[in-house]
């Protein structure tokens, strides 16, 4: 007792790129390749909600969240705590490491370590390299006081440079 079931031929498919196509004409004025023996699915994308969705006006205008999105105050400033906290220690290791870099770099003049002595290049190679490490860290410990004046004053970065 065989069953026939019906077998749905799929149209030729052709690649243009990073697009593909059904349309014999227009691959052909494209330069597309044909795609033997794949089949093509085409999934949409999730669409990024708008800030408007997010959050509703209510009388007065003001945007409230969900009540399903809203964090307990205690909580929220617990969380803010503990990542001014983070944010602290990192902007400690950050500036230890660039005074760190600064003493090795001596103003541009670092002293020369094995070979060179004798290569020249190898030597103002690693100057550069210092000099691009210090301006890193110097742009990170720049980002870490932005983030942390997010929080407010304590232990921030009131004392900007």
């Amino acid at each position: 007792m065989g069953l026939a079931l019906p077998v749905w031929a799929q149209e030729p498919i052709y690649r243009c790129g990073n697009e593909y196509t059904n349309n014999p004409a227009a691959a052909r004025d494209k330069n597309c390749k044909l795609i033997d023996g794949a089949n093509v699915s085409v999934v949409q994308g999730n669409r990024a909600r708008n800030a408007a969705s997010a959050s509703r006006p209510n009388a007065s205008g003001a945007s409230v969240a969900s009540p399903g999105n809203r964090i307990d105050p205690n909580e929220q400033r617990a969380r803010d705590a503990d990542a001014r906290a983070v944010l602290e220690a990192e902007l400690k290791r950050a500036e230890a490491k660039l005074a760190e870099l600064r003493a090795e770099y001596k103003d541009g003049q670092p002293d020369k370590i094995g070979i060179e002595a004798r290569n020249h290049q190898k030597y103002l190679d690693r100057v550069a390299e210092l000099k691009a490490a210090i301006a890193r860290t110097e742009a990170d410990i720049a980002g870490i006081r932005r983030e942390l004046s997010r929080f407010g004053a304590p232990g921030g970065g009131s004392d900007a440079r």
